[in-house]
Order: structure tokens, then sequence, then C-alpha cells
């Protein structure tokens, strides 16, 4: 801890600060209310109409302007100049008349909405590992007269990230690079297609193996006892593993898109919004564990999650996560495939 202060006041005199160039979401408002109080006005064919200024840079500080695109041409209305401003020459209420650039921003935010609402789902798988600890309290821990906390499995998350790095730059992109011919290997929207494919993946090792475990229960009677089955908890690695290699390409792959794709002056928000994923995952998977439960423990029933694991249904719940994922890697995929990339000037 004394070496991580002395390395911050050290560097603090070295850091670069950059003065802030106006609020985000001001910006975006201002498109908005002046869209909405243009309504009426016709958006010209011709983008060279719409208001922008007239110099090399944008009016935004530090950004640069941003080309115009013919995609939800209905916020175009907020560049559009009324025949008042042309007459007086005042072009300074940003609430009545935005740039082209301000107006892209906003475009380029709603484009990238649909790729960053499929990481909620991936977020959410991820945050059930909690489940993960609970399956291996039930399963065979001991080597020898060692027993194994079932929770240091999550471990092997760690050591699937550490060993997925080196391989994933050193292996990976280079094979990448020589098949696509992309300099990077693969693309940011490649990436978190891949994460996406290995969240199905992974929560159908973890329903197998908890199939497996609950037909040795019933094969040894031992459905109504609230104790392990003969399994080693060393079965539960791949689903550790494969989850941990999701994680390398979809949270990478977002941070990425999110900075590479953002405005100029909205990488900050945009890196952060990348982040809220995961928030909106804690938040989906206790909303979601909360409605299986109530419907599966209607009448008396055990449910899919009860106390006692062995007689439950824990590998239906993870069947669901997988097809949860499965669908939001089949949304992700059409979401990509249409997704039009940034122009700037």
């Amino acid at each position: 801890m004394g070496i991580a202060i002395a390395s911050f006041f050290f560097g603090t005199p070295l850091y670069r600060i950059q003065n802030p160039g106006g609020s985000p979401l001001t910006r975006m408002c201002q498109v908005l209310v002046a869209t909405f109080h243009k309504w009426n006005f016709s958006v010209p064919d011709d983008s060279t109409l719409l208001y922008e200024t007239p110099d090399k840079s944008s009016t935004i500080e530090g950004s640069r302007k941003l080309l115009h695109t013919d995609e939800l041409r209905c916020l175009d209305k907020a560049a559009v100049v009324s025949d008042t401003e042309s007459k007086t020459g005042d072009y300074s209420n940003a609430w009545r008349l935005c740039t082209v650039t301000q107006v892209e921003e906003l475009k380029i935010l709603i484009r990238m909405f649909p790729i960053w609402a499929t990481g909620i789902i991936f977020a959410a798988v991820y945050a059930q590992m909690t489940l993960f600890v609970e399956q291996g309290m039930v399963m065979d821990t001991s080597i020898g007269s060692f027993r194994i906390p079932p929770a240091s499995l999550s471990l092997f998350d760690i050591i699937s990230v550490i060993l997925w790095v080196p391989v994933y730059d050193r292996i990976l992109i280079p094979i990448a690079r020589r098949l696509t011919g992309n300099e990077r290997g693969f693309s940011n929207l490649q990436r978190i297609g891949i994460g996406h494919f290995l969240s199905v993946l992974g929560m159908s090792v973890a329903a197998i193996v908890e199939f497996k475990r609950l037909q040795l229960a019933r094969d040894r009677s031992l459905v109504d006892e609230a104790v392990a089955v003969p399994l080693s908890i060393f079965w539960q690695i791949p689903q550790y593993f494969i989850l941990g290699a999701g994680e390398i390409f979809t949270f990478i792959g977002n941070l990425e898109f999110f900075y590479d794709q953002s405005p100029t002056a909205m990488r900050s928000l945009c890196s952060a919004l990348s982040l809220l994923t995961v928030a909106m995952g804690n938040y989906l998977i206790s909303f979601i564990l909360t409605v299986v439960t109530f419907i599966t423990t209607q009448g008396g029933k055990p449910g899919w999650i009860p106390n006692n694991l062995n007689s439950g249904h824990l590998d239906y719940f993870f069947w669901l996560l997988a097809a949860l994922s499965c669908w939001n890697f089949v949304i992700y995929l059409f979401c990509a495939k249409i997704y039009k990339f940034k122009k700037s000037s």
C-alpha cells in the first residue's frame, strides 16, 4: 500500500488533465429538445444545408466533426435552420439549433444501444457464479483427507483469464490476422460475439454437470438428503474456465468497441456505459432468480433452487440461462450485422 501511495503522488504531476468540454448529456438533451421544437420542419435532401460550424474543428471541445449519416433522419430536424434564424443570423441558442456533429453524437449512441443491451445478458450469466458455489457444496470436495472449499474453485475463472490473455494475444490474434487480413485479428464485434457464444457453451456445460449430479443423487437415494453427491467438484472446472474465456472476449471487446466507436468527447461516458452492463446484469439475474423461485414453488413444490439442491432442478435453471444466452447471441449477431460504424471528418 505504501508503494502504491508513493507511486500515486509521484505520477500525479506527470498526469495530463484534460479540461471538460461540456456535458454530453446536456448536448443529447439539446438535440432532443430542438428536434421536438422543429418537429413540423422538413429535413432537406441536401445534408449540406443542415447547420454546422464553418470552422474545421468542432465547437465541442476535444471532439472532431462527425459526418452526416442518413439514419434516424428525424433527429436531423434539430440541425435544420429556420427562416428566423437564417434572417437574424443568430445561431447561438443550442436548445433550438444543434450542429450536425451534435446530432450525430446522439445517433451513434442510439446505434450502439442494441450492442450495449446484449451485454446485460452476458453480465447476468457471469453474475450467477454464486450458484456454481452452491452446486459445488453438494459435490465431492475431498482430495484424500483434504477438503476443497467450493468457493475456491472460482480461482479457475481467474486462472482462465490469466491463461487466455497471452494465448489470445500471442496465438489467436496472429492466426486471425492471417485469415482475416485485419490488423487487429478480430474486430471488436467479433470478439464480443465469441464471448456471447462461450457464455452459451459455459452454461450448457454447467447444466450437463448438474444433470449428472442429480442423476447420481437419484441413483444413490439422496434426493431427500441435503448431502454431497459422490461426483468430484473438479467437474466444475470446465464451466469456470469457459466463462473466464468468455469474460476476456466480451468485456474487453465491449470496452474497446465503446471507446473506438464513441464520439471523441463522449469516450468517458461510453466507457462507463460498457461497465454499466455489469450492474444491470446483477439486477437482471436477481430478477430472474426471484421470478423462477416464485413460479417453481407454486403449489408447495420445492422449486428449481431449494435449500436442498438434491431435490431441486438447478440444471433447469442453468438450461434457462443457456437458452437466454443463445437467444441473446442470435439477437447480437443481427445487431452486429446491421451496425454502421461512425464516420469522422
